[in-house]
């Protein structure tokens, strides 16, 4: 059985987001994410849920729209960021998407665009590193958690009985590993990751 596609639906109104989910449902392949209903925490929350395709509206990207788009395409080069229309988006704007999905196609054409759009992407050359482990240690995994519970980094020192260095040393590679800056970002990888008790 074919894995889903996991599409993350950035949009403020209630009614165009359960729409497009009920829509992207019913075609089968794709699991729809809870929606974001604006872009404050989008760029660290993308690196927890990792989604296939990022369906956004263009009107909600923060006060440097392109920068945020283009921070958001460089670190994800093979997931498709596809602009949500349906209403006067600037022109130069839209230019930056590669990818948009007009609100009035019917729901064949929705789930066909989005296909189109991740077909597109995988014809991408990417370069991938195969030497790198990216998966986190035990203690990579201890030091997350404690993180993620607001713990400074003496503190997990303390806890663990190991040097701060050494925890400043974990939280580099669980940085590296994850893709995730912030503590915020690191508390939700680690609840979507069931690591919390």
């Amino acid at each position: 059985m074919r894995p889903l596609t996991s599409v993350l639906i950035v949009e403020s109104s209630e009614i165009i987001a359960e729409g497009l989910r009920v829509l992207l449902e019913e075609a089968g392949g794709f699991n729809v994410l809870a929606p974001m209903h604006d872009t404050t925490m989008l760029e660290e929350r993308l690196p927890a849920i990792r989604p296939d395709v990022l369906i956004v509206n263009p009107t909600l990207l923060s006060t440097t729209p392109r920068l945020q788009l283009a921070n958001i395409m460089s670190a994800y080069p093979t997931m498709p960021v596809m602009a949500l229309v349906y209403q006067y988006v600037e022109a130069s704007l839209m230019s930056k998407f590669r990818f948009a999905i007009d609100i009035r196609v019917n729901r064949s054409m929705l789930a066909a665009q989005i296909k189109e759009a991740l077909g597109a992407m995988s014809d991408a050359q990417v370069p991938v590193e195969h030497s790198e482990n990216y998966e986190l240690s035990d203690r990579e995994t201890d030091v997350l958690v404690l993180v993620a519970k607001g713990m400074s980094s003496k503190e997990i020192a303390d806890t663990l009985n190991i040097s701060i260095h050494t925890v400043n040393t974990h939280r580099k590679n669980i940085t590296h590993k994850t893709g995730i800056r912030s503590v915020a970002g690191l508390a939700v990888y680690a609840m979507i990751n069931n690591l919390m008790e």
